[in-house]
């Protein structure tokens, strides 16, 4: 399941210890493993492996392959995964309380307005037919999420609450971003929440439609976070020195945005990295498709999150006594905002 990816753009050793002092100026790059799930929020991952940032921070990074963010918990807790680039969860949540050690430390994902890049698809023949008009009448329809009660899940219920309705009025099937599009080419699924850029292969392929997006049912949902397992929380410094290079990569990514697209100064060369990274290699669909948006400065939403953490109590999910402050870890962000500086937009 790993995928060890190339890397370019060696720094010297003076460059690294300019950006953090404490690293060894002859030491061997450590090796780190992070998760990915391929969509579009993982980019900042990416051009931090392209563009040399990780090894400006003497890290040696290697790209692990998840079909989902949730499944990346227990490699994390064990520290399998030193990284990962997950949604809220119940799991998550759940896990922390109990003692496991992860902590939500950074932004990845955010559904700012005009970016909401996990849209609810729905099966294109049924909107054809007239059957699906609105969100009352997904009631009854099977409607796929990556896994069990995630970020995706909260989006669910933002928008049937929308229709009137709520998650046990539909069917819940749980199924891989990329499964989910097989699945609505042979009519196992009705609905889907799907990333971005599987969403926009989706609708090239006919088989679905683009019905309803983030930004629209749950505005500026922190729909990703980049989280920290065992070894990062038990090695503060390597964490730091981590973020401080996914600092850069966010702050690329978020130049890369324009008007909801992949517009901005930075654009071409994302698409460029997206199209060397992923299975994806068509550069008119990173055209196309609705990114997320990020916070140039790393930090989450804790107001999103605060609302997450209380529909998982609502559904039962997660214990009354579970609070969000046991979740998240600013620090490492902090640190790494004095290493790297104040964010200064690119210009075209």
């Amino acid at each position: 399941m790993a995928v060890t990816v190339t890397r370019a753009g060696a720094v010297s050793a003076l460059a690294a210890t300019a950006l953090w002092p404490h690293i060894a100026r002859a030491a061997d790059p450590v090796k780190v493993t992070v998760g990915v799930t391929g969509s579009i929020s993982d980019a900042p991952f990416y051009i931090c492996d392209a563009q040399g940032y990780f090894k400006e921070q003497g890290l040696d990074a290697t790209l692990t392959a998840f079909d989902a963010g949730a499944k990346m918990v227990p490699f994390l807790g064990n520290g399998q995964l030193d990284a990962g680039a997950g949604g809220s969860s119940a799991g998550l949540f759940n896990g922390i309380a109990q003692g496991i050690q992860l902590r939500i430390v950074a932004d990845k994902a955010l559904a700012a307005p005009g970016y909401g890049y996990t849209p609810i698809l729905v099966r294109k023949d049924l909107i054809d037919s007239g059957k699906v008009k609105t969100l009352k009448d997904l009631k009854g329809l099977k409607v796929a999420e990556p896994a069990q009660a995630t970020a995706s899940f909260c989006d669910l219920v933002m928008a049937l609450k929308k229709g009137g309705l709520t998650y046990k009025d539909v069917s819940e099937v749980y199924l891989g971003f990329a499964e989910m599009v097989a699945a609505f080419q042979n009519g196992g699924i009705d609905a889907g929440t799907v990333t971005e850029p599987l969403a926009t292969k989706a609708q090239d392929l006919g088989v679905a439609v683009r019905f309803g997006t983030t930004d629209q049912y749950y505005p500026n949902h922190q729909t990703t976070m980049l989280i920290y397992g065992r070894s990062f929380m038990e090695n503060v410094p390597l964490g730091r020195r981590f973020m401080a290079a996914y600092l850069r990569g966010i702050r690329d990514f978020h130049d890369a945005l324009g008007n909801g697209h992949l517009a901005g100064p930075f654009a071409p060369q994302l698409i460029d990295i997206m199209i060397k990274y992923t299975n994806l290699k068509d550069p008119s669909v990173y055209r196309r498709l609705v990114p997320n948006s990020i916070n140039p400065d790393g930090h989450v939403n804790l107001t999103s999150l605060a609302t997450d953490l209380q529909i998982y109590k609502d559904a039962g999910l997660v214990p009354a006594s579970v609070v969000l402050a046991q979740s998240v870890d600013t620090s490492y962000v902090d640190a790494a905002l004095k290493a790297v500086g104040p964010y200064r937009p690119r210009r075209a």
